[in-house]
């Protein structure tokens, strides 16, 4: 019995470093006009609020799992929550924004040594159906946790300030390493070694990329990005034990899964972005305000993945994607008249419904060996969805203050996305099976 209690703390303790890592990826949305209010600086710099978080997150995920594999995931999982809690105090007493913007980059770069442990950690300490019984409760905490940081950000700077959104990551931190003795330490048996060289080289190739389309468009800049990923695949086949599994790249289903997702999260995150802009800078309403105009989003996606996950997906499969994206789409459209409660509701409904049966199907094609190195590459490329979804959708509002304007391309990837959904391969199993 008392094994069991302190399996279960421990677990708290796992999930709680996870919801704070994740909500912080979107917890400047909403306050990001009011810090831009009080610290001045360039209109690019709301979005490198969030972009700068997302990004390094999004590259150094897998070498934050390859570094637990190698020290032991206990030890890393510590030493990113105590950097994590530092980078938030630098934020929390950030005097500009070129310090925050850098600030929220070590937290990005914190994250990407946090939350590849936990799953590692969890399967350390349970095994049969208790280790099922764990594992459920991570998608629920993650989605969770991704949909309420807009509106935690609100609350918080509505009721106190900005600042606050960042300083209670600090007692949340304090109170998860000193709850470290709870957690066993646990490494891989036959670490890969690190890929310092492809880390480097995946990092400055998306990094050129991202960065003029927040700042300035640049094709010296974009031409210097291609030809530095293009390096980056070259090196990856010549290396014996790569970022990447290649042979991943043979099945024809998950480069579409990668694009899907891509795409996906960069709508997602990127309405979630300008609905909030237009709402503060155009329509004159309150941070808080702001952030409740988000809740039909996120109340849907909730509804409608719990009916995906215990309904639909074992009755249709895959299919519910598509209705999923179908749904997306016509929020989307209809909120091009404005943001009414019923246009996001849709859009959420339409996010739930693709999620669920998208990361099932995307798994299907991959062999066993491939899951670890699928499942993180799946996570790298949501996080870098998010931080396109951030600069692109984000540039185009800037530029116009134009809600229509910045939904339009919204829409256009959304379409996109069902072609590349199309594209995905799933496994030859029944419907149930797919889930």
């Amino acid at each position: 019995m008392q094994e069991t209690k302190i399996r279960a703390a421990a677990l708290g303790t796992l999930l709680a470093a996870e919801a704070m890592n994740v909500l912080d990826a979107t917890i400047t949305q909403v306050a990001g006009p009011a810090i831009h209010a009080e610290l001045g600086g360039a209109a690019s710099d709301i979005q490198w609020f969030g972009a700068a978080y997302t990004l390094p997150f999004a590259m150094l995920l897998i070498t934050g799992g390859r570094l637990g594999d190698l020290l032991g995931r206990r030890r890393v999982f510590l030493a990113g929550v105590a950097v994590f809690a530092l980078a938030s105090l630098g934020c929390a007493l950030a005097p500009d924004t070129g310090v925050l913007i850098g600030a929220r980059a070590v937290q990005g770069l914190a994250s990407a040594l946090v939350i590849p442990q936990t799953i590692g950690l969890i399967k350390a300490m349970y095994t049969g159906p208790a280790l099922s019984a764990a594992l459920g409760w991570n998608g629920p905490v993650v989605g969770l946790s991704a949909v309420s940081g807009p509106l935690l950000g609100a609350l918080l700077t509505d009721l106190v300030s900005w600042r606050a959104a960042f300083l209670v990551n600090v007692p949340i931190s304090l109170a998860i390493l000193a709850a470290r003795r709870l957690l066993p330490e646990d490494r891989a048996a036959n670490p890969v070694r690190l890929d310092v060289p492809g880390t480097l080289l995946a990092s400055l190739g998306v990094g050129l990329l991202v960065y003029p389309l927040i700042d300035r468009w640049d094709w010296t800049l974009f031409t210097g990005g291609a030809a530095v990923l293009v390096v980056f695949g070259f090196h990856q086949r010549r290396r014996r034990n790569p970022l990447v599994e290649p042979s991943l790249f043979g099945h024809r289903g998950f480069p579409s899964a990668l694009v899907t997702s891509t795409l996906f999260f960069a709508v997602m995150n990127g309405v979630m972005l300008v609905v909030v802009l237009h709402q503060q800078l155009d329509e004159g309403l309150g941070v808080l305000a702001s952030g409740l105009t988000l809740l039909p989003w996120s109340g849907g996606l909730a509804v409608s993945s719990w009916l995906a996950g215990q309904w639909l997906v074992p009755r249709y499969g895959p299919r519910v994607a598509f209705a999923g994206l179908t749904l997306l789409l016509a929020g989307i459209l209809l909120a091009m008249a404005g943001p009414p409660p019923l246009a996001l509701g849709i859009g959420g409904l339409g996010l739930g419904l693709f999620t669920v049966p998208f990361f099932t199907t995307a798994l299907s094609v991959v062999r066993p060996h491939e899951t670890g190195s699928a499942a993180g590459l799946l996570n790298a490329v949501q996080q870098l969805g998010t931080t396109l979804g951030i600069a692109v959708l984000g540039t185009v509002f800037l530029r116009g203050h134009s809600l229509i304007q910045a939904l339009v391309p919204a829409a256009a990837l959304v379409l996109a996305t069902m072609v590349t959904t199309a594209l995905m391969r799933p496994a030859k199993t029944t419907a149930k099976a797919t889930v």
